[in-house]
């Protein structure tokens, strides 16, 4: 167990690395740039876009639901933990970069549909599209789409699914005292009922439920800051001041605090909002559109 939690580690911090952190963050600011704050500008647009229901175009499902699809996956583990590891591995500063990863990171998520509905195909059971199908329809790159697929697979067991299925199994586990197996072995079941119905079945499901997981997570997260409201301006403060001053940390050189807060911050921002990892676009290949930049906007 030593060994695997040692090799995981290791895998962890090549993968997580500088130059990975800087071209996920580099594209969303370079993308950011050529698309003069498309993110920004768009914003009321985009929102009301969310509502609107198109007829003709191809795919499955709607804007809503295939936001609402991939909002599943960002709303959740990821904002809760994320943060939370971010901040006790990174310091306070951690807060920062991962608001930043989060600004960049919308026109990262725009082109990243746009690609996704224009190159998508339809299949058997309905549209299929997403960096598999812009990698190799659209670059020329079939091989590394079928990387990117592989790897997307893998990653569904672990990032996808163990993580957050161990955070469920612990809090039951410790709140309740039941056993991680019978908590695996129920999520198996309610997931299984849920997916085995395809991309229509999913999108229904994330529709009922997302918004209610959106307004529980928002308004325990404003009781929380109103309970604390004389604290916030303190807060605020340890964050800006920890993001950009270069002090050592125990034993490390003068701006250790700083690159651990920039690492883990826009590592667990990545986490937390998906932006550049590619899920969020297979979800917005289904969407019913046939205008990319609508569905792009949503996303």
């Amino acid at each position: 167990m030593n060994f695997i939690e040692s090799l995981i580690s290791t895998l962890s911090g090549w993968v997580w690395g500088p130059p990975m952190l800087v071209l996920l963050v580099g594209t969303g600011l370079y993308l950011t740039v050529i698309l003069r704050g498309m993110q920004f500008r768009a914003l009321p647009h985009a929102l009301r876009l969310i509502w609107h229901k198109e007829h003709a175009g191809d795919g499955d499902i709607s804007h809503f639901a295939a936001l609402m699809t991939a909002l599943a996956a960002t709303v959740g583990i990821g904002n809760i933990v994320g943060v939370a590891t971010a901040i006790s591995l990174g310091g306070p500063g951690a807060v920062f970069w991962m608001w930043m990863t989060g600004l960049v990171g919308m026109a990262t998520k725009y082109a990243e549909a746009v690609l996704a509905v224009k190159y998508r195909e339809k299949g058997e059971h309905g549209m299929r599209g997403g960096p598999m199908y812009y990698l190799a329809k659209g670059a020329g790159l079939p091989k590394l789409g079928w990387f990117f697929a592989l790897f997307t697979a893998l990653a569904t067991f672990g990032i996808g699914n163990m993580t957050q299925a161990n955070a469920v199994a612990t809090i039951f586990q410790s709140t309740f005292n039941i056993e991680p197996w019978l908590t695996g072995t129920v999520l198996m079941l309610l997931t299984g009922l849920v997916i085995l119905g395809g991309i229509k079945s999913i999108g229904r499901f994330t529709s009922f439920l997302v918004p209610f997981m959106i307004v529980g997570y928002t308004g325990a997260s404003l009781v929380v800051l109103a309970l604390n409201a004389g604290e916030i301006p303190h807060a605020l403060a340890l964050i800006f001041y920890h993001a950009f001053t270069p002090i050592a940390a125990s034993g490390g050189f003068a701006g250790s605090v700083v690159a651990a807060s920039m690492r883990y911050g826009i590592a667990r921002g990545v986490f937390s909002n998906e932006s550049g990892l590619g899920s969020s676009p297979i979800a917005a290949a289904a969407a019913r559109t046939h205008d990319p930049v609508k569905q792009a906007l949503v996303s």
